[in-house]
């Protein structure tokens, strides 16, 4: 990577868990093809309505997806918005398949990697709504460049997304939480809609919880519910 080209969103947890189950193992090999993005167009190029016939309303987007049920829960709920994934741990994606199988989700797209390269693929203002829920806080500090929240990532989306777009984030780590507010508030391109505490502490009727959430609930962490809008561009 040259000194001129941007720092894209790269992955740092484990690719495969323990070994599938046969019926996750055989969704995984029948359904992916189906849903998978396999290749993509150079930089900027991708239109998201057009992997969907017919063409959604909107296109939505979710960075690392991890079991799938928000994204499947969203896309059940708005069948009529196209919705991509990204997420490189196989048994997260074969778990998102299993469910789209099972709810014939026909609005489901997967970039099963690194969403790095599905941001830059994707076409300016192309996506109406992001999700980043529970990223890993990495809270070592010598790793604290290996957060998804950074100013290079930040640029990548805020291309991508449409004016007055929504990005949704989730943490359960109140100094990942702060890290969060400082960096996405200090990027010209976004503003923060919390009026009050309860905005964010609360989480919204149409954001369902996932494994992990209830997870960390159970054990203590509260969770935070973010989110931001795109500014108009000048």
């Amino acid at each position: 990577m040259n000194a001129a080209e941007p720092r894209r969103i790269r992955s740092y947890g484990r690719r495969r868990g323990r070994k599938l189950r046969p019926a996750r193992q055989a969704a995984l090999d029948s359904g992916l093809a189906s849903v998978s993005l396999d290749a993509l167009p150079a930089d900027g190029a991708l239109d998201p309505r057009g992997l969907f016939v017919p063409a959604p309303r909107a296109a939505w987007l979710e960075i690392g997806f991890g079991g799938g049920e928000h994204l499947a829960w969203q896309a059940a709920s708005n069948r009529d918005v196209g919705i991509l994934g990204a997420e490189p741990f196989v048994n997260g994606v074969a778990s998102l398949l299993a469910q789209v199988a099972r709810q014939d989700l026909r609005n489901v797209r997967v970039w099963p990697d690194d969403a790095g390269a599905l941001l830059a693929a994707l076409a300016d203002a192309s996506i109406e709504r992001a999700f980043l829920l529970f990223p890993d806080p990495w809270p070592k500090a010598r790793h604290h460049k290996r957060r998804i929240v950074n100013p290079a990532n930040l640029d990548a989306l805020a291309r991508i997304l449409a004016d007055g777009a929504e990005f949704r984030v989730a943490t359960d780590d109140p100094a990942y939480l702060g890290w969060i507010l400082a960096h996405v508030l200090d990027h010209p391109a976004f503003v923060w809609t919390a009026r009050d505490p309860s905005d964010w502490r609360s989480r919204p009727a149409d954001w369902p919880p996932t494994r992990y959430e209830e997870k960390a609930s159970q054990s203590g962490r509260k969770p935070y519910f973010l989110s931001f809008r795109r500014r108009p561009r000048p």
